[in-house]
């Protein structure tokens, strides 16, 4: 059932994007009097198709990984007297730069409009708390406490914990400084202080980590209430269940020492793979004995324990959850920063790993982008249309890369034509795509290995 969820979700994200992407083509190809010979949303075989009033053929195909806009154009085959007026070459080079730039921009207008319905439907999140600062780390140095909320970074508002790590990842690989703003002691309730601002030095801040942990380098834990270690999930044929774990048992002690909350249970539980651990759990108001021995598991090159159970589901408490909502009028202005914010961060982190700074090891490919897809379509709503705006931002930067095969490519040798006064030439033309479809290729292949390298 995940698959097929997986799946459909990565079916129903790509549509989108793919439409939206090719209809920003088509539609300001029609506006520049081009002739549009086919759109279609996927490749090969034709699954559905009609042809409208203008003879524009629309087609849904079967594979689900891209989509194109054909228009008439006497480069691409022979074109009738009649019609060479609408043909994609014989338009001035400003409209055929407005026709290849219309699709990154389709992208980027979905992201806003992706982003203004999540925020009138409503982002529900928890304050951002800090629940633990790790003695002698930059955030205690810092004068960071537990029990602080923060509130900005580097100037910027800050309402969950979602906003705080785009905030911190815009500095990966920076030296200098954090502005950190905090509102002391706001998990006791005492907001009458005033925020204070922190500053944490930066040296090469994460540069060249593989997958960089913002809060973890700065020794910030998120405030995260009390989980009693009460089994609350058991998987039929796993350690748990052959143990004689039942849901409902309460940890008491593991090898003798008391067990104080569930994320102790479980770090103790990682760190005993195929060792036996004589267990104590309260059960019906009787102490229960048995012995459990966590199964082997290896991720990411470390070996931990696993015995296929979960806790017992914790309520947050209601003063530290928060809703960021606006109405239809004032969700523009703050869906157009959210686009502009995970523009600059995805350019900055292009820049940063052409440079070196961030590693390539970052790169997600298509098996990611699946995983991520089915995950936000089982958080609901809001989760899916943030996925979606965000992947449709990259979609849009990508494009606008002056790579040639991408739109941004094609835009380059129309800009140098504008600048000029005539075309590149077809020779240059040709060289550029070559050189453009290995890097694809080279680029495509990498964020595969790293797809694979993360399974």
């Amino acid at each position: 059932m995940d698959l097929i969820q997986t799946v459909l979700a990565t079916i129903v994200t790509l549509g989108i994007l793919v439409t939206f992407h090719e209809f920003g083509h088509f539609w300001v190809a029609r506006r520049c009097g081009v002739k549009v010979l086919k759109f279609s949303v996927g490749f090969g075989s034709p699954l559905w198709s009609r042809y409208d009033k203008h003879g524009t053929e629309f087609v849904v195909a079967a594979i689900p990984l891209g989509g194109y806009v054909k228009m008439l154009d006497e480069r691409e085959g022979e074109v009738p007297d009649s019609e060479r007026h609408l043909s994609f070459n014989s338009k001035s080079v400003i409209q055929r730069i407005a026709i290849v730039a219309a699709g990154p921009l389709a992208n980027f207008l979905l992201a806003i409009a992706a982003f203004w319905l999540m925020f009138v439907v409503g982002v529900k999140t928890v304050v951002p708390i800090i629940g633990n600062v790790e003695p002698g780390s930059p955030a205690a140095q810092a004068g960071l406490k537990s029990g602080d909320e923060v509130v900005s970074i580097s100037g910027n508002p800050v309402n969950s914990w979602d906003e705080a790590l785009l905030g911190l990842l815009a500095h990966l690989g920076d030296s200098g400084a954090i502005e950190i703003g905090v509102k002391p002691d706001a998990l006791q309730g005492d907001y009458q202080r005033s925020d204070q601002l922190k500053s944490l030095p930066l040296d090469n801040w994460l540069a060249g980590a593989d997958r960089p942990n913002p809060l973890e380098s700065l020794g910030i834990t998120p405030y995260r209430p009390e989980v009693p270690a009460v089994i609350g999930v058991l998987l039929e044929g796993e350690r748990a269940v052959q143990a004689g774990l039942q849901v409902g048992d309460k940890v008491i002690s593991a090898n003798g020492t008391l067990v104080e909350d569930w994320f102790a249970w479980v770090a103790l539980i990682k760190e005993s793979p195929e060792q036996v651990i004589r267990v104590e759990v309260e059960r019906n108001g009787a102490i229960v004995q048995l012995d459990l021995i966590p199964a082997k598991r290896t991720h990411e090159g470390s070996v931990t324990g696993y015995i296929g159970a979960g806790a017992e589901p914790v309520e947050w408490p209601e003063s530290l959850k928060r809703t960021i909502s606006y109405g239809a009028i004032g969700a523009i202005i703050p869906a157009m920063k959210k686009t502009w914010t995970v523009t600059t961060l995805t350019l900055d982190s292009i820049r940063k790993m052409l440079s070196g700074i961030v590693s390539v090891k970052n790169l997600s490919g298509p098996i990611t982008i699946a995983k991520v897809a089915g995950e936000s379509a089982k958080s609901g709503l809001e989760s899916f249309l943030n996925f979606l705006a965000i992947i449709s931002v990259s979609l849009g930067v990508l494009n606008l890369l002056p790579v040639p095969i991408l739109d941004g490519g094609h835009l380059l040798f129309y800009l140098v034509e504008w600048v000029k006064g005539s075309p590149v030439s077809d020779k240059v033309q040709a060289f550029g795509y070559q050189i453009g479809l290995g890097f694809i290729a080279m680029l495509m292949m990498l964020a595969l290995y790293n797809d694979f390298t993360r399974l």
